[in-house]
């Protein structure tokens, strides 16, 4: 199945029926997300696993009380960074040049440029950027979902504040910022599952010059 395919097929799926999605099928989507690009390859976000049924239910409470966070085989929760520390950027560099067999020196200049560049702003525009970072490797590990015939519903719709308290993420210097149930559709008792795929007409989405 090719990308277009894949992406033809998932849609927000609102009912799941419980059905566990296999671990290495799991692992895929992990990867897949962790592969994804990020500003200046920084990771600046985790993702968080969760599959116990008493913290997902908890987890469901502050969302609105939404059915696929129970009904997911697995919850994942992108969390960011709450700040761009000297300290976290150096680490991914020394990891990065250790990595590749390179000296320190290789990225200093960059290194030094980006630390003077993020230490300018508050840390509310740093965590914004990193979230923004947490977004991208969703879209992949969507994409990666839907080949894998995986359904996948990204969430906003949740009281972060609540759900980083629950999850004690300051202690983690993180924030969350979407949720992303992993399952498959309940064929019968989704509402949505048959309905005709929608979107913008392809000469209104792309404007050209």
């Amino acid at each position: 199945m090719s990308l277009i395919e894949a992406l033809n097929w998932r849609y927000a799926t609102k009912k799941m029926n419980g059905d566990a999605v296999p671990q290495d099928k799991v692992n895929q989507i992990l990867e897949a997300a962790h592969l994804a690009p990020t500003s200046s390859g920084l990771q600046p976000f985790k993702i968080i696993v969760v599959t116990d049924p008493e913290l997902k239910a908890k987890i469901a409470e502050i969302a609105f009380g939404q059915q696929q966070i129970i009904d997911c085989s697995h919850l994942l929760i992108f969390a960011a960074w709450d700040q761009y520390t000297e300290e976290k950027i150096r680490a991914v560099f020394a990891h990065a040049n250790a990595e590749r067999g390179l000296p320190a020196s290789a990225t200093a200049d960059y290194e030094n440029g980006l630390i003077a560049n993020v230490t300018q702003r508050t840390a509310e525009e740093n965590y914004q950027h990193a979230a923004k970072q947490s977004y991208i490797s969703l879209g992949v590990a969507m994409a990666e979902a839907a080949l894998l015939k995986v359904d996948a519903t990204p969430m906003e719709g949740f009281d972060a504040q609540k759900l980083d308290e629950l999850l004690n993420l300051k202690a983690l210097n993180l924030r969350s910022t979407t949720l992303l149930p992993l399952g498959y559709r309940d064929v019968e008792g989704d509402w949505l599952v048959n309905l005709k795929k929608v979107r913008s007409p392809l000469t209104d989405f792309v404007v050209e010059y």
